[in-house]
């Protein structure tokens, strides 16, 4: 498990655009199908990583909170499943049933929206505004596994505050930290 941070993602950029497999509803689904009315929030996750599992209640909680203010979620894995086969579509969907996903769960199986994104690891989290502009891209919280430090996505959900309320986010962004994805080889 080494620690590797998230890389840049210039804020006022576009996201880039993608057609995915939704693990959840057996469809493809679009980043205009799924964008929210007042904001997009897109996940870099995947099933294995210790990252990942530690935080996943906390982004459940946030995007339940979050969704009925128009903000829309949406988890993307795009781990080479043929190393990490625990990554793959089937298990991404019973991980999603048993945790309760109120967003989609995505799979990037070419890893070309990883590439897009610039994502590195896992979670590496972005927040667009309605136009889909990049307005944060960073931390969920200062909480890490065995930090004893409570998940409460305090970084993350005020980044969504000042962007429901149409204003600059003083606070720094500080990077996300996980698991490398595991890019095929």
């Amino acid at each position: 498990m080494a620690l590797v941070g998230s890389n840049s993602f210039e804020m006022g950029q576009l996201a880039p655009g993608f057609e995915l497999y939704d693990t959840i509803s057996g469809q493809t689904k679009s980043l205009n199908q799924l964008k929210g009315s007042q904001g997009t929030a897109i996940f870099f996750i995947c099933n294995h990583c210790p990252y990942v599992i530690h935080v996943n209640h906390g982004l459940v909680q946030m995007a339940n909170d979050y969704l009925p203010k128009g903000i829309s979620f949406i988890a993307i894995s795009s781990n080479d499943v043929k190393h990490y086969p625990q990554d793959g579509p089937e298990r991404m969907q019973q991980v999603a049933a048993q945790l309760q996903y109120p967003f989609p769960y995505l799979y990037d199986e070419t890893q070309e929206v990883a590439k897009a994104y610039n994502a590195s690891c896992t979670p590496d989290l972005y927040l667009f505004d309605a136009g889909l502009k990049a307005v944060y891209h960073g931390q969920l919280d200062d909480s890490r596994p065995r930090s004893g430090v409570p998940v409460t996505a305090k970084d993350f959900r005020r980044a969504i505050d000042y962007l429901l309320k149409a204003e600059t986010n003083p606070y720094p962004q500080h990077p996300s930290v996980g698991c490398s994805i595991k890019w095929k080889r």
